[in-house]
């Protein structure tokens, strides 16, 4: 299984705002762009995304920008890759709630893939926006942050 660019992205904007915004300061898109070598068109598409899903607030006028909806520790990169990957499982039959494959009950594979689902689960629900932005601090210091 392959994380998207979109995934990967989505991350770094969560990231990105988490670690640059304040009581006060909304993140810009230019911002997260300049910082994280994005381009602004892709960023405008992942933003919408993490909005609509309420993921970011939007604030509009001169002071506007994004920033989180709730606190980092809220959020699970689970939550976040779902959203803009659209699923996490590694084949298309348990994608869904229910398995509708007609081959489900003879498929002889069916218990390793729902392992490998399960253990993929359980790490990206198990890391939290909070826990990635800590990993990001200490592996840049206190200096300017791009991953």
């Amino acid at each position: 299984m392959k994380i998207s660019t979109r995934g990967r992205y989505a991350l770094r904007t969560m990231i990105d705002i988490a670690l640059n915004s304040g009581a006060e300061k909304n993140i810009t898109i230019k911002e997260i762009s300049e910082r994280q070598n994005i381009s602004v068109k892709y960023l405008e598409q992942i933003v919408s995304v993490l909005s609509k899903a309420r993921l970011l607030r939007s604030v509009r006028g001169a002071q506007g920008g994004y920033r989180l909806s709730r606190r980092p520790e809220d959020y699970t990169a689970g939550e976040i890759l779902r959203l803009a990957e659209g699923g996490l499982a590694p084949i298309e039959c348990l994608d869904g709630e229910t398995n509708i494959c007609p081959r489900k009950s003879i498929c002889t594979t069916l218990k390793f893939w729902e392992g490998l689902n399960k253990a993929i689960a359980d790490y990206v629900d198990s890391v939290t926006l909070a826990d990635l932005v800590q990993q990001s601090k200490d592996i840049l210091g206190g200096g300017e942050y791009y991953i």
